[in-house]
């Protein structure tokens, strides 16, 4: 019943897919995992662009896992906890390569985190996003800034603050989470590898270079997304969210 990640590498595109049984949740060990793949794929000479992907056919990724939330029981532990998703985020950041995100279903919290901070991002209609982190007592403090870096102040708040209220695919792509939306999984499947293969006939050099231009201001991240971690680190041991999530499991 565990998550894993896997890595698969073909003609230079690499395809990282993460999957949970519990709607493709993320316990601390799969972050590591995750931010880890990412890394070593990034640096990888074999590989020219990765495709990010969570396994099955309906929810793309869950955010993070409850089981685990709902055993910290310290500071430490929560901010370790948080600073899972800090890594994956700030690993896609400073990837030297593209990474095309394909969302098959909704995301929640942190996965609506890893469909904004990848680097072109396709979905289908049922690829729902909510940020529901306000209605456990946390706060979206750590995927907050990749998310608002692609939909805006605006935008953000809303999703932020309506924590209990999904927004569909269609609002998604006109606030700049998905680049298109697809009525089918197999239409999705087929722009996602178009994609990969045409830019993996492209030079390094230049996407790697352009990469970095479309993420500049945010070499900060590393300390910026460690203090938001701290944050969530603290509400995650609140009598309010520890009530929430019991709720929840209940």
């Amino acid at each position: 019943m565990e998550g894993q990640v896997t890595v698969t590498i073909n003609e230079q595109i690499a395809t990282i897919t993460f999957s949970h049984p519990a709607h493709n949740s993320m316990p601390g060990y799969q972050l590591k995992a995750l931010a880890d793949a990412i890394r070593k794929t990034g640096d990888d000479d074999a590989t020219k662009v990765i495709i990010l992907r969570s396994g099955g056919d309906r929810t793309f990724c869950a955010g993070a896992s409850f089981d685990e939330l709902a055993a910290i029981d310290s500071f430490e532990e929560g901010k370790a906890f948080f600073m899972g998703f800090a890594h994956v985020i700030n690993a896609m950041r400073t990837c030297p390569k593209f990474i095309i995100g394909r969302v098959q279903g909704k995301a929640v919290g942190g996965g609506v985190g890893l469909a904004s901070a990848v680097d072109f991002c396709l979905a289908t209609k049922y690829a729902s996003v909510k940020l529901s982190e306000l209605a456990l007592g946390i706060g979206p403090f750590v995927v907050g800034p990749a998310v608002e870096r692609k939909v805006g102040l605006a935008a953000f708040s809303q999703l932020a603050i309506h924590a209990t209220e999904w927004q569909d695919a269609a609002w998604a792509k006109a606030k700049g989470i998905y680049q298109a939306v697809f009525e089918t999984t197999e239409e999705l499947d087929k722009a996602v590898d178009n994609l990969a293969q045409e830019l993996s006939q492209m030079s390094p050099m230049a996407m790697r270079m352009l990469k970095e231009t479309i993420w500049s201001g945010t070499s900060h991240w590393d300390s910026l997304l460690e203090e938001r971690a701290a944050i969530s680190g603290r509400l995650v041991l609140s009598d309010f969210t520890k009530d929430a999530i019991r709720k929840i499991r209940s």
